[in-house]
């Protein structure tokens, strides 16, 4: 099994909104969980997270990528890799320049020695119209992309397609971008899975029915959501602002892992 973990990413990788109760780590997220199994598969173990919140594929090529290909240890890195959800989702996406830059970045980081981990995305997460439909068709031709990025380099795909449950909001957090604690072990248990750390997929069983909601309560709910969290991200993108501007990576040199 790997001796290090290297996670490269956005918000999903950084673990946003999954706190810890109490120490010094500020998130915990399925990244951290994953590091818990795998500790347990080498005293040798040592874990590095450099995935910071609302940085684009570029960002995470020039800032994290570039430290990471010092870190791999031939043979011995498992390495993971989510990058470009966040460019999907502004106007001017380019989705030939994304895919070029993605794949050459999972070419990069194979030839150092590491195996690659990387993820599609969830195509379609409700709603109807143009709008939506574009944007669908984006995340179907990103997804494209990352299934031809991992038959080149033999990297292993996390698939959100085997993953319908995450599509429940009771998985995601109040601000509808990011997963709760409870989505955040389950993309860990289900990566687990996939990695023969774990045979149990209870991560796939659904949550019970939820309890009747009227449309006030709906309607209440979207209004808060819009005052809380889109106008505040509006506003952000009109002042050419990110949410991680400032921010540093949890752990940028890997350490010595204990759960």
């Amino acid at each position: 099994m790997y001796e290090r973990f290297i996670v490269l990413g956005d918000s999903f990788s950084e673990g946003l909104c999954d706190e810890y109760y109490s120490g010094t780590r500020n998130y915990r997220g399925w990244a951290d969980r994953l590091a818990d199994a795998l500790s347990k598969t080498s005293e040798n173990f040592t874990y590095a997270n450099h995935a910071i919140r609302g940085k684009l594929l570029n960002q995470v090529l020039e800032l994290q990528v570039v430290d990471a290909l010092k870190q791999i240890v031939p043979g011995k890195t498992l390495v993971s890799f989510h990058a470009g959800a966040n460019d999907l989702l502004r106007p001017k996406y380019d989705g030939v320049f994304i895919a070029e830059r993605y794949k050459s970045a999972v070419a990069q980081l194979t030839a150092a020695g590491a195996q690659v981990m990387i993820f599609t995305v969830i195509e379609r997460a409700g709603g109807s119209g143009r709008t939506a439909d574009r944007l669908a068709a984006r995340f179907a031709s990103f997804n494209v992309h990352v299934r031809e990025a991992a038959s080149i380099n033999g990297a292993i795909v996390i698939d959100a397609a085997e993953a319908q449950i995450l599509q429940d909001r009771r998985f995601w957090d109040a601000d509808r971008l990011h997963l709760n604690p409870e989505g955040h072990r389950r993309v860990a248990e289900a990566i687990k899975v996939k990695l023969g750390l774990s045979t149990d997929l209870s991560w796939r069983e659904p949550l019970p029915p939820a309890p009747a909601r009227t449309k006030v309560a709906d309607l209440w709910e979207d209004l808060r959501w819009i005052q809380s969290f889109l106008l505040p991200w509006l506003w952000r993108r009109i002042r050419g602002r990110s949410s991680g501007d400032g921010r540093s990576p949890k752990y940028a040199e890997p350490l010595r892992w204990i759960p």
